[in-house]
C-alpha cells in the first residue's frame, strides 16, 4: 500500500512539472456591440465574420455578441475607442464634423451596388485615406458603403424638383444631409432605427435610404412611393473597428489570421450582404404596393447642378485635412467602382 502511494505522488509531481512547462492558453472574448436587429444585414455579416474569426484562431479569439449595443449608434466609434467595446460596425455621418475622407464615397450618383463602392472604397482607404488618421484609437477593419441611396416618402411620387418641396426626410448624416440642403428639403438627422416611429407618427414624410433598409426597418407598410436614381442619390459610408489595444494585444498570429479576413474581403462580404438584402426588399415593397418611379434625366441634370458644389468642397476640406491631390483620388475611387468588383 505504501508503494502504491508513494507512486501517485511520483506521479502527481512529474505531472506537475509538465504542466508548467506547457504555455497557458489565452483565449480572448472579444464582445462585439450591435445596435441593428440581428437580422439585418451589417449584424449578421458581424456576426459571420465572428465566426469565421473563431475558425480561422481555433477558438483562441472568438466573439461575444452582447443583446444590446454599449452605447446609442453615434456615440459607437467611441465605445470601440474607449474600450465599452472590442468590435462593432458604425456611420461615419453620425458624427458630423469628424470624419471628412469618407463622405468621398457618399456624393451623388457614385455606385449602383455596395460591393462595387464598398470594395472600392476599401482599396482606396488603403492606399490613401489611412494615412490622414481621421479613425485614432481603433484598428479599423474594413469600411463600406449601402447600396444606393433612393428616396421614398408617404406622400407622392417624386419627379421633379418641385415634387419634393413641403416633405419632411429624416437622413443618416454626412453628405446626404448637404445634398437635402442643396435640394432645398426639409432634411433631420436621425439614427436608422428610430424611422418606424418617425414616419409611423408622421413627424417625417419620408426617408432617403438604400432599398435594403424599408424591409429592415419594418418600412414597407408605411412607404408609398420610392424614386431611384441612377448611381444612387448617395451611398453611406460605414466603419467596421476594434479597439486598438485589444488588437495590439493579440498574437501575431491571431492578428495575420484576423487581417486575411478583414480589409477588402471583409468589405466585400458588407457590400455583398447589403445587395442581397436590397433584392429582397424591392419584392417586399412591390407585394406592398409601393409606387416605383426612376429619376427622369431633368430631375438628374437638376440635382447634378445643384450638388456639383459638394465635390468642390470635399477637394478642399480633403486638401485641409493633409490628403494630397484629393480630385485624382475621387478619379481613382470612381475608376474602382467602374470596375464592378
Amino acid at each position: 500500500m505504501k508503494g502504491f502511494n508513494t507512486g501517485l505522488v511520483g506521479l502527481s509531481v512529474g505531472l506537475t512539472c509538465a504542466l508548467a512547462t506547457v504555455p497557458a492558453r489565452a483565449d480572448v472574448v472579444l464582445t462585439a456591440s450591435n445596435w441593428l436587429p440581428p437580422t439585418h444585414a451589417m449584424a449578421m455579416t458581424q456576426a459571420k465574420w465572428c465566426e469565421e474569426v473563431a475558425k480561422a484562431t481555433a477558438k483562441r479569439v472568438r466573439c461575444n455578441i452582447l443583446p444590446k449595443p454599449v452605447a446609442a449608434p453615434p456615440a459607437t466609434f467611441d465605445a470601440v475607442r474607449d474600450g465599452l467595446a472590442d468590435v462593432s460596425f458604425g456611420v461615419h455621418g453620425y458624427t458630423p464634423g469628424r470624419f471628412t475622407l469618407s463622405q468621398m464615397t457618399e456624393l451623388p450618383f457614385n455606385g449602383g451596388t455596395a460591393e462595387a463602392t464598398s470594395v472600392a472604397y476599401q482599396r482606396i482607404f488603403e492606399r490613401h485615406l489611412a494615412k490622414a488618421g481621421e479613425h485614432k484609437g481603433v484598428k479599423v477593419l474594413a469600411v463600406f458603403n449601402h447600396g444606393p441611396g433612393a428616396m421614398f416618402n408617404t406622400k407622392r411620387p417624386i419627379v421633379s424638383l418641385a415634387d419634393m418641396q413641403g416633405l419632411k426626410f429624416r437622413v443618416g448624416g454626412g453628405v446626404v444631409n448637404e445634398i437635402g440642403k442643396a435640394l432645398g428639403i426639409s432634411v433631420t438627422l436621425k439614427p436608422a432605427p428610430e424611422s418606424y416611429e418617425l414616419l409611423s407618427s408622421g413627424v417625417m414624410d419620408g426617408v432617403l435610404f438604400p432599398a435594403e433598409s424599408i424591409e429592415s426597418f419594418r418600412l414597407d407598410k408605411i412607404i408609398r412611393h420610392r424614386t431611384d436614381f441612377p448611381g444612387g442619390l448617395y451611398n453611406t459610408s460605414f466603419f467596421f473597428v476594434m479597439n486598438e489595444d485589444t488588437w495590439a494585444g493579440l498574437p501575431k498570429a491571431d492578428q495575420e489570421a484576423i487581417a486575411k479576413l478583414s480589409g477588402e474581403p471583409l468589405a466585400r462580404a458588407f457590400g455583398q450582404a447589403w445587395d442581397r438584402t436590397d433584392k429582397s426588399a424591392d419584392a417586399a415593397m412591390q407585394a406592398a404596393g409601393v409606387k416605383v418611379v426612376t429619376a427622369p434625366k431633368a430631375l438628374v441634370d437638376d440635382i447634378r447642378a445643384k450638388t456639383a458644389g459638394l465635390e468642390q468642397k470635399w477637394i478642399g476640406d480633403a486638401k485641409a485635412k493633409g490628403l494630397a491631390n484629393p480630385d485624382q483620388v475621387l478619379k481613382e475611387f470612381r475608376a474602382e467602382v467602374a470596375k464592378g468588383q
